[in-house]
């Protein structure tokens, strides 16, 4: 490396979110992520959770203060370019976060409303869906749900494609916001979708080979800390939530055995994705 990259100032990105004892979603996957695509995460920790692949064995919440003073500690040392948030949990926490980033300096925020894991545990308390839905959503810059947590936020199921289209141009209006629509599990064959629906101009469908050989815990966490760290890199919202997919979709295709699983590969996929530039 030239001295001149090496001096080169990393763009920073922040992440609000729980912890994953079994590395592979959460804060874990969100600094995995930062990390393989050139950008320095930052963390703050909402939750402890004791969990793996197979499940959610326990959950315990920090104190709103301590996650406000985490993201206070780190927006005063770093010129923080764009964050996310992950799990939340409890309303509290949602409200600490939302006066954490109010104020025009505020960097640009990705939220993936985090309320059901894939094992079907329940990652967002009931009292907290109001704060999360009127609080944080309408100051998002992104919206990242997967179809079970956009059924939740519109109030209606999503049992096609067509529903999916729907329901992402629903949330964009209704929130202000851009919105990318994780599809993976809806059935589309051996393909994966994901609806883009910016905040402005016509809506875009991304597509990916459909994996079945690996495991797609933490893939949400993952596409949009991907999205996130693409934004801090200086990409459009559209840029980056096409290059988001394209990183999850190269992670998944270089998984590799961990023990009995088979995490994303987050380095293979940053390699992948340089080949291709």
């Amino acid at each position: 490396m030239s001295p001149v990259a090496a001096a080169r100032p990393m763009p920073v990105a922040l992440t609000v979110a729980g912890s994953d004892s079994g590395g592979g979603a959460g804060i874990q996957a969100d600094l995995k992520t930062f990390e393989a695509l050139g950008v320095f995460g930052a963390s703050a920790l909402t939750c402890v959770t004791a969990q793996n692949p197979r499940g959610v064995a326990g959950i315990a919440p920090l104190t709103p203060d301590l996650v406000a003073r985490q993201i206070a500690a780190v927006r005063e040392a770093f010129p923080v370019r764009a964050a996310k948030t992950g799990m939340l949990y409890s309303k509290a926490i949602i409200l600490a976060v939302v006066r954490a980033f109010e104020g025009p300096a505020a960097p640009p925020l990705v939220v993936d409303p985090v309320m059901i894991a894939a094992s079907g545990a329940r990652l967002l308390r009931e009292d907290a869906i109001a704060a999360l839905r009127d609080r944080l959503l309408p100051r998002a810059a992104v919206l990242t749900p997967n179809v079970p947590e956009a059924e939740l936020l519109r109030g209606r199921p999503i049992r096609d494609a067509e529903d999916a289209f729907a329901a992402a141009m629903e949330l964009r209006d209704r929130f202000g916001t851009s919105v990318l629509l994780k599809g993976g599990h809806l059935e589309t064959g051996g393909r994966v979708r994901d609806w883009w629906a910016p905040r402005r101009g016509a809506p875009v469908v991304f597509e990916h080979r459909r994996r079945t050989n690996c495991e797609t815990h933490g893939c949400g966490c993952t596409l949009s800390a991907a999205l996130t760290a693409f934004l801090a890199r200086g990409r459009s919202p559209g840029e980056a939530a096409r290059r988001a997919g394209d990183f999850v979709a190269a992670a998944l295709a270089a998984a590799r055995p961990a023990g009995p699983h088979r995490p994303l590969n987050f380095a293979a996929a940053a390699a992948r994705l340089s080949r291709r530039a």
